[in-house]
């Protein structure tokens, strides 16, 4: 069984800064732990920056416990791939595998490298905690908060564990102000188990509907904050619409959606970048969407109009970046707000192929 690790957000760092034109988000990936004669894998994510076609003439592993694989076609600008180096793992303790990579974007190899442990014996934690945060694996991958309402307190509770090999002090970084985290217990050792209870303050939230805010899991409070660790976090504010209760219930907007789902991406074999979905007001008021927002980045929303009269009808449409979104931790969706009674809150889902 192969443990593959694929590095995350893809950022521009240039490996040889004169030719600026093969870039990776890492130079080295530490794969961690794996078992004795359990083949491990660094997959490096890259990206061809130059202005001309990219071609790798070879890629070279320091030694024959090392395999390789690359892309053998051209390469066009501005297109990303990966190359990938798999060590065999018999050997047990520390390692450090090196490759070099030999392409028409520099005179010189461009070298990457990975790292990590052999063990005799390794503990999958795969199946209850299969978020890996820096070496701090946890249950939940991201901190949802849905159908708030104004003074509500909610909590989420994140369990994990050490998987590392030295004695944690998990913190959540960059916290905003309408959540507190408490750590039990304050230190971790390795291959021990903790959690960190989340608490949602809404009454600190001065918008309806969707809020959202990075934070970040860290072994220790002084940790550096990057993509590796960063665990989303949204909040759905509902509105106060008890202007339609008793007897003004029958004058009340009604949304009606045509669908409420949108499949893009590669669909039936052809590539589908974008979907309309029709909005009719089937009520006796005017239907007012005062909110309308994207729980991830990679979608574009555009909508005809934000007030819609009784018997009348607008289009929303979506139109996704399907690279952009399959890299994104959590799952793409489209919210609106509305003045509905009975659609308050409205949850478009966008399905990726």
């Amino acid at each position: 069984m192969k443990k593959t690790l694929i590095t995350a957000a893809l950022c521009t760092l240039t490996l040889l800064a004169q030719a600026q034109r093969l870039s990776t988000s890492k130079t080295t990936i530490d794969v961690g732990k794996t078992g004795f004669c359990v083949p491990v894998t660094a997959t490096f994510e890259l990206r061809n920056k130059g202005l001309k076609s990219l071609h790798i003439k070879d890629v070279r592993p320091d030694c024959g416990c090392a395999k390789v694989d690359f892309p053998r076609k051209s390469i066009s600008p501005g297109e990303r791939f990966t190359i990938s180096m798999t060590y065999d793992a018999r050997m047990l303790g520390h390692f450090t595998k090196q490759m070099a990579i030999y392409s028409n974007a520099t005179k010189q190899p461009v070298f990457l490298k990975m790292t990590g442990v052999v063990l005799e014996e390794v503990k999958d934690y795969s199946a209850t905690f299969p978020y890996d945060f820096g070496g701090l694996l946890t249950d939940i991958e991201n901190l949802e908060f849905d159908d708030v309402n104004k003074g509500d307190q909610r909590q989420i509770v994140i369990k994990m564990v050490n998987n590392t090999e030295q004695t944690v002090t998990p913190n959540l970084l960059h916290l905003p102000s309408y959540l507190t985290a408490v750590s039990q217990p304050a230190q971790v050792a390795p291959g021990r188990m903790g959690q960190i209870t989340v608490t949602l303050h809404s009454e600190n939230i001065k918008s309806f509907g969707l809020v959202q805010a990075p934070v970040y899991l860290a072994k220790q409070l002084g940790d550096k904050v990057s993509a590796d660790i960063e665990m989303p976090v949204s909040v759905v504010l509902l509105p106060d619409v008890t202007l339609f209760d008793g007897s003004m219930k029958d004058y009340a907007p009604r949304m009606q959606l045509s669908t409420e789902q949108l499949n893009l991406g590669i669909v039936g074999g052809k590539k589908v970048k974008s979907g309309v979905i029709d909005i009719v007001n089937t009520g006796r008021s005017a239907l007012r969407i005062s909110s309308m927002q994207m729980f991830t980045g990679g979608m574009k929303v555009t909508l005809s109009k934000r007030d819609i009269m009784p018997g009348e009808s607008a289009k929303l449409k979506v139109t996704a970046d399907r690279d952009e979104l399959l890299r994104q931790r959590t799952k793409p969706r489209v919210l609106m707000i509305t003045n509905d009674p009975q659609h308050t809150k409205v949850i478009i889902n966008v399905n990726i192929h």
